[in-house]
Order: structure tokens, then C-alpha cells, then sequence
């Protein structure tokens, strides 16, 4: 059978991770009638699926510290809100620090965390030690430890909000990308894809690494540029700790790791990697660096085997924030999460949902503006991987 599209919509969303299901869905919540979401593949199958599932409110910005301790609070109760059980665990994060000058910056982080409720303290490394012990502390100076972050599914964040959508009448069409964007006479767009073209009155950009693309259909610069990131799982480990963090990040080499049935899944960004859509999952180079870091940091990484893993894209701006913005008046943007769009689904599809409304959001997104990319205007996010 031909798949079709729908002739009209009122919004049509052009990205089916969760950023892209969150915002049909909290639209169509909203009352928007012919919402429609677009997915060139099946749903979440760009970066969300490809994420480790981390969920936190640990950053160095008053308002991404906002956006995360609402993804906290609706991740742990997905279930609930959305009936799709997410594995939510609350297991912390914790933050290797081995550089006195990240040391001062995290504990003026932690300062700002604890003003906004954020449990997060500063550990010396024994303590590190106790609460994460394939670690090894030489040459640690510190730790930043927030119990109350953690981890769920990525695929049942997706699955819970495009059911959701559906329930309020959202459109979701999948396997159906967006070959062209042309300007409609008197405002709004043609949105061409393969299965027909759709008039929508508003578009929404939320194409992770792909929204430059989208943007430069329509002569809008959206500046993100894409990275991949590689995630392996080892073989099980004899002896795995009971109880580990839900992600110990050693802050200075960017490698991170957390339990994973009875191994551990391992990830970290290689400073080298040049920018494109490479997902080709490539253990070689990638795994003996990693070995480097491991042997001195995380010393049982060496001593197990990879069994599997895959490769997704970060899609990074200049200042490594998210643009969430209304460009014009029927063009709204949500993207450039620069890995943290995952945990930022829920917030930004209300951000999304009040903008699209003519009202002001709930969070303060003066950071998140598109027009914010000026040499004298960049305040960068530090706290990331």
C-alpha cells in the first residue's frame, strides 16, 4: 500500500527522536488540531536511541539546571504520566575532577546547583572511591557527586509521547523524510516529501544533527555541527559492584561508563573526531584510546571484552546550549542539544508548546536564542562530555 500524508497541517514537526515526539505531543495536548510529526526512519532511531539514557540537572547555567530537574521529575514518573514503563533509576552522577581549575569551576557549579535544589556536593576522591570502586584515585583531586540524578530508556521516552501524541490526534508518519521546505504564498510552508506534500501553517525543526539541512531548505542558518560517539558494552564482569553511580564521567578525558546488566557500557567523545554523519561502528583506534585512559582511571575496562556497541551523532553548537527559538513567525527550532537532548525532552517540548502559543515559557531561554551567535554574546555550557 502507498503511504500517504496528509494534505494540510497546522504544525508539521520534523524529527521523530525525543525532542520531536515531546513537542507533538504537548502541542496536540495543547489543542492544536493537525499536528503532524515527521520521521525519515522509525522513531527515535537518529541520536535518542543511540544515547546512554543519562537524566541530570548537574550544569554550570541557572536555566539548563531548570530544563534538567523537570526531565527528572517527569522521567521518574513517565510511567505513570504516560503508561510506558522507562526504567527509571536514581542511582547519581558522579564527576572525576584531576585539574585544579575544573575543580574550582564544578564547585562553583555545585554553588549554583545547590541554590536551585540540587543536592550535588564536592567529594574528595576517597569518597569517589566508596561510591564508585572500579575507579582507581591517582592523581584525583576531587569529585562532584549528585545522588539524584540517573538514567531510563530512551526507546520508551519515544514510545510514551508518540502514543501520547497519537491519543490527542497527532499525525505520526514514519519512514518519510523531508526532501524540500518552499515558502507558501501569505506565510507558512509546502513541506515535499516522497509520499506527497504537506501546507502547514508552522514547521517545527527538530532534526538533531540534520536540522541545518531542514534550515537551509528554508534559508534559515542553523549552526550545528555533526559529531559521532561511539558506545560499547563489555562482557560481564566477575564481581560487579552491586550498586554504582548511573554514570561516572572522568571529567578530563571525557570517558564515562555505567553498569550494564552484568558489565558495563562504556562511551567517550575522541577529541580527534572529525565532523560528519559517520555512524559506522569502529572499535580499533577508538578502543585503544579509550585503553589509554582506562588503564590508570578504570584499570577492569582493559581486562574485559567488547561484545557489541553502535554509533550515534552529537549535534553540537558553538557554545555547546541547545537552540530553542521561535525564528519567524511560522518557524520554531529545537536542536543543537550537543548530546543532551534526552534529558531536555520534556522541558522543551513545553518551551515549544508556550512559544507556539504566543506565551512566555516557563523557563528563561535567553541563552537558547538563535540570534545569541555573536563573538561578544557566547556563554558556553561547561559541564558536559
Amino acid at each position: 500500500m502507498t503511504k500517504t500524508v496528509p494534505e494540510k497541517a497546522a504544525v508539521v514537526v520534523i524529527g521523530g527522536g525525543v525532542i520531536g515526539t515531546s513537542i507533538a505531543f504537548h502541542l496536540a495536548e495543547s489543542g492544536v488540531h493537525d499536528v503532524v510529526l515527521l520521521e525519515k526512519d522509525e522513531l527515535g532511531s537518529g541520536s535518542t536511541c543511540r544515547a546512554a539514557g543519562g537524566v541530570r540537572a548537574t550544569f554550570s547555567n541557572a536555566s539548563n539546571i531548570a530544563i534538567g530537574l523537570r526531565g527528572l521529575d517527569v522521567y521518574s514518573r513517565f510511567a505513570q504520566l504516560y503508561g510506558h514503563d522507562a526504567d527509571f533509576e536514581r542511582n547519581g552522577y558522579l564527576f572525576l575532577l584531576s585539574d585544579q581549575a575544573m575543580v574550582d569551576v564544578f564547585t562553583e557549579s555545585v554553588a549554583l546547583q545547590n541554590a536551585h535544589g540540587v543536592p550535588t556536593r564536592m567529594i574528595d576522591p576517597d569518597e569517589a572511591k566508596r561510591l564508585s570502586p572500579l575507579i582507581e584515585t591517582d592523581g584525583l583531586l576531587a569529585a562532584s557527586w549528585s545522588p539524584d540524578d540517573g538514567r531510563c530508556t530512551p526507546e520508551a521516552i519515544v514510545a510514551g509521547y508518540a502514543a501520547a501524541a497519537r491519543r490527542h490526534g497527532a499525525a505520526i508518519v514514519r519512514h518519510c523524510g523531508v526532501t524540500g521546505v518552499d515558502p507558501r504564498a501569505g506565510g507558512g510552508y509546502e513541506v515535499v516529501t516522497p509520499h506527497g506534500v504537506i501546507s502547514a501553517d508552522t514547521i517545527v525543526i527538530a532534526a538533531g544533527a540534520w536540522s541545518g539541512q531542514i534550515g537551509d531548505m528554508i534559508g534559515v542558518d542553523i549552526p550545528v555541527t555533526p559529531y559521532r560517539r561511539q558506545i560499547a558494552f563489555t562482557e560481564p564482569i566477575p564481581d560487579l559492584p552491586a550498586r554504582m553511580p548511573s554514570l561516572t564521567i572522568d571529567f578530563p578525558s571525557a570517558l564515562y561508563f555505567e553498569p550494564e546488566r552484568d558489565g558495563l557500557l562504556i562511551g567517550w567523545a575522541d577529541p580527534a573526531q572529525e565532523p560528519g554523519f559517520n555512524l559506522r561502528f569502529e572499535l580499533d583506534d577508538w578502543l585503544m584510546k579509550v585503553g589509554e585512559i582506562a588503564q590508570f582511571r578504570v584499570p577492569v575496562i582493559l581486562e574485559s571484552g567488547i561484545v557489541s556497541g553502535w554509533a550515534g551523532l552529537y549535534e553540537v553548537t558553538p557554545d555547546d546550549n541547545q537552540i530553542i527559538d521561535r525564528v519567524r513567525d511560522d518557524v520554531l527550532v529545537a536542536t543543537g542539544y550537543s548530546g543532551h537532548g534526552f534529558l531536555m525532552g520534556p522541558a522543551t517540548g513545553e518551551i515549544i508548546r508556550d512559544l507556539y502559543h504566543g506565551r512566555e515559557p516557563g523557563y528563561d531561554i535567553a541563552d537558547f536564542r538563535l540570534d545569541r551567535f555573536a563573538p561578544d554574546r557566547l556563554r558556553g555550557e561547561t559541564n558536559i562530555v
